[in-house]
């Protein structure tokens, strides 16, 4: 019975594989329960949602109305644009049947009969091997009409993503599935009540989905007795930067985060020390490399030490990092991808990439280090989506903590008496 997400199994995202080693057993169980009482399952295991927010995922089925004249959707978030994070890439490739025994569960819980699995635009590798494996499980009958017999049926269909760090949002998703261009929407009306095409419609992360199965097989005490109590379970990790062994790594939640950098990804080359880490994908807020200690993966820990598991997406950066090209490179990349909807994100993105470019010619102004934290401070709450927190939040922290590396970089002008005749 497969207990994990990327167990070590050769050849598992082949579908006879899969079913070798336990494969499709969850859905034939959750076939045989009530809808609700699966809902109730994935409640009672305090599954959080692993695409950043951690809302409670059995709490959010909830929101999907039982009785509607209207067709009933599941959006799976396979965009993954967040720099920094290469799970759910992970999970495509190794293990992709978890996944679509998971959303085949959600859907029975819900009463969905379609599924859109979105995918990042530039995963086409990925997006063929999941449309193998889509193809493979409907062939057998996992997917489709009256499946296994029982009278319940869905479909799934894959769909390349636009190419577009915003498609990821669960909304820009949304208009990007209806072929409209992915600007997210003002919330209410939410998804649950009006979703695709107007339709009662439930957002779902990749990694999400995948743990689902493992709930059923072994039930939803055992799955919250896994890691941190109040964010349960196994959670992929993405670790990546100036560490020895980068990669992607399962474990409980609440592991150490020094833990993950020194045991799993193999220390710092060179043993150097560590300067700054950011913890879940660049939108979280960075932390400093001496206040690592007792910081752990999840949510609660990562609250209490001023930033965010996120999705994490773990970057490490040794003692002789650039931290302004660091920021500067975030910036650049939240500018390119504003959707240019809101003001404070359009306009204020380009700011932020504006004046951290003049940092790193050297030409940076002693005031212009509270012009950024003012600029960040704008944007931050006052957008229709997430981005702008986003685009704000690493700026606001790489300020508070390392204030000192911007006063470095202060161009300070010669006074005129000064200045050779």
């Amino acid at each position: 019975m497969i207990q994990s997400l990327l167990p070590n199994i050769a050849d598992l995202h082949k579908i006879e594989v899969y079913e070798a080693n336990g494969g499709y057993q969850a859905l034939r169980k959750a076939l045989g329960m009530k809808p609700e009482e699966v809902t109730d399952e994935v409640k009672k295991s305090n599954l959080r949602g692993r695409g950043g927010a951690c809302f409670p995922t059995g709490l959010k089925w909830t929101f999907m109305p039982k009785v509607t004249p209207k067709p009933k959707y599941l959006c799976v978030n396979g965009d993954e644009s967040e720099p920094g994070t290469f799970k759910d890439r992970q999970i495509f490739e190794s293990n992709p049947h978890v996944m679509i025994e998971g959303i085949v569960i959600a859907c029975y819980a819900m009463g969905i009969t379609t599924a859109y699995l979105y995918i990042r635009g530039e995963y086409g590798k990925w997006v063929r091997m999941v449309q193998k494996a889509v193809d493979d499980a409907s062939a057998k009958g996992y997917i489709g009409q009256n499946i296994l017999g029982t009278g319940f049926s869905t479909q799934l269909v894959v769909h390349k993503g636009a190419g577009a760090y915003i498609c990821g949002e669960e909304s820009a998703l949304m208009n990007s599935l209806e072929g409209e261009r992915g600007y997210p929407r003002v919330k209410p009306p939410f998804p649950a009540q009006y979703g695709l095409w107007g339709c009662p419609t439930t957002i779902n992360n990749v990694e999400t989905l995948s743990n689902v199965p493992i709930i059923i097989n072994n039930g939803w005490e055992w799955y919250s007795k896994i890691g941190a109590p109040k964010h349960p379970g196994p959670i992929l990790v993405g670790v990546s930067g100036h560490v020895n062994k980068p990669g992607v790594y399962e474990m409980p939640t609440g592991v150490p985060l020094l833990e993950i950098i020194y045991k799993h990804a193999g220390g710092v080359p060179g043993n150097k020390g560590i300067k700054a880490v950011i913890p879940g994908g660049s939108s979280t807020p960075i932390l400093r490399g001496d206040q690592l200690e007792g910081v752990c993966m999840d949510a609660d820990s990562m609250k209490a030490a001023g930033s965010a598991v996120g999705t994490a997406g773990v970057i490490v950066m040794d003692e002789d990092t650039d931290l302004i090209q660091v920021i500067a490179r975030i910036a650049k990349f939240y500018h390119h991808e504003s959707c240019g909807q809101c003001t404070p994100c359009r306009e204020g993105t380009g700011w932020l990439h504006k004046i951290l470019d003049r940092f790193v010619r050297g030409d940076g102004r002693r005031e212009d280090i509270d012009l950024l934290m003012d600029v960040a401070n704008n944007i931050e709450g006052n957008t229709i989506c997430a981005l702008g927190d986003a685009a704000a939040w690493p700026v606001q922290s790489m300020i508070r903590r390392f204030r000192d590396e911007f006063e470095k970089r202060v161009h300070e002008a010669v006074p005129a008496e000064q200045v050779p005749a």
